[in-house]
C-alpha cells in the first residue's frame, strides 16, 4: 500500500469525522443477519403479548415505548456497529412495533385488512423521503445521522406492516401454520429473483426484510397459542425465553466473531 493510498484514506476518515460521519452502523447480510432476524420477529411477537398479558395493555406498551427509546438512543451513540447494540434495537422495535399494530386493532378497533394496507403506505413513505433525501436506500452507506434515521424509521415501519399482514393471514383463513408456510415461500421469491438477476439487491432485501416479520411471528405464535386457535400450546413464556436464549446465542458468537462487521 503506498503512501499516498494511506494519506488519501486518511484523509477520508477525516472528513467522515467533520461531517459527522462514522463507520456503517449496521450488520453485514449474511445467514446469521437473516436467522437472527426471524428470531427476532418471533420473540418480539410472543413478549408484546407475554408482557399485555402479565402487566396489562397501557403498562405494557409503557414499558416497551421507554425500551424502544432507550435501545435506540444507544444505538445512535455508538458511532460503529455493535452486534449486541444493534440487535437489543431490534429486539425493542420487534417488541414496540407488535405493540403498535396491536394497539390499532384492539385498542382502535382498526381492521388488518385496514391497518396492512396502512403500514404498507407508511413504509412507502419512509422509503420515498429517504431516496430523495439520499439518492440510495442502501444499508451498505448507514454513516450519517440522518440516514441512521431513515433506516431506523424503515425498519419500524417493516415491522408493523409485517405484523399487521401476519395476523391478517391467520384472521381470514390460512391459520399460524398455513400463514408460515404461505411466507415461508414468500421470502424465497426475492432471493430467487435477485439471483436470477430480476430484481436489484435493495429491492430484494428490503422485500425479504418485510417477510421475515410475518414468517417468524407467525411460527412463533403457532408454537406459543393454544391448539383452540390453532397452535401448538407451548406458552408464550417459554417461546419468549427460548428464542431469547437463541437470539443471544447468535449475538455473543457474532460479538467474538465478528462475522457480520464490515470495514469502516
Amino acid at each position: 500500500m503506498s503512501t499516498e493510498h494511506v494519506l488519501d484514506r486518511r484523509h477520508r476518515s477525516t472528513a467522515r469525522t467533520l461531517l459527522g460521519e462514522s463507520a456503517n452502523k449496521v450488520p453485514e447480510v449474511t445467514v446469521y443477519f437473516w436467522i437472527i432476524k426471524v428470531l427476532t420477529t418471533g420473540m418480539g411477537e410472543t413478549a408484546s403479548d407475554f408482557l399485555a398479558h402479565r402487566l396489562g395493555p397501557v403498562p405494557a406498551v409503557g414499558l416497551g415505548g421507554l425500551a424502544f427509546a432507550a435501545s435506540l438512543v444507544l444505538q445512535f451513540a455508538v458511532r460503529r456497529y455493535v452486534a449486541w447494540v444493534y440487535w437489543t434495537a431490534i429486539v425493542m422495535v420487534s417488541v414496540f412495533g407488535t405493540m403498535a399494530a396491536d394497539i390499532l386493532h384492539v385498542g382502535l378497533g382498526v381492521p388488518y385488512t385496514l391497518s396492512t394496507p396502512l403500514f404498507m403506505v407508511a413504509l412507502a413513505a419512509v422509503f420515498a423521503l429517504w431516496y430523495a433525501s439520499e439518492r440510495t436506500l442502501s444499508i451498505h452507506s448507514i454513516r450519517t445521522r440522518r440516514r441512521e434515521a431513515f433506516y431506523w424509521a424503515a425498519v419500524l415501519a417493516t415491522f408493523a406492516l409485517g405484523t399487521a399482514a401476519g395476523d391478517l393471514t391467520a384472521t381470514i383463513g390460512l391459520g399460524y401454520l398455513g400463514s408460515v408456510v404461505l411466507f415461508a415461500v414468500a421470502i424465497c421469491v426475492p432471493a430467487l429473483a435477485h439471483r436470477a438477476g430480476t430484481l436489484g439487491a435493495v429491492t430484494a432485501f428490503w422485500t425479504a426484510y418485510v417477510i421475515t416479520r410475518p414468517l417468524g411471528a407467525s411460527t412463533a405464535d403457532w408454537m406459543a397459542l393454544p391448539t383452540a386457535r390453532g397452535g401448538l400450546d407451548w406458552g408464550l413464556g417459554p417461546v419468549t425465553l427460548s428464542w431469547t436464549v437463541a437470539i443471544l446465542g447468535f449475538v455473543a458468537y457474532l460479538g467474538v466473531s465478528r462475522r457480520d462487521a464490515g470495514s469502516a
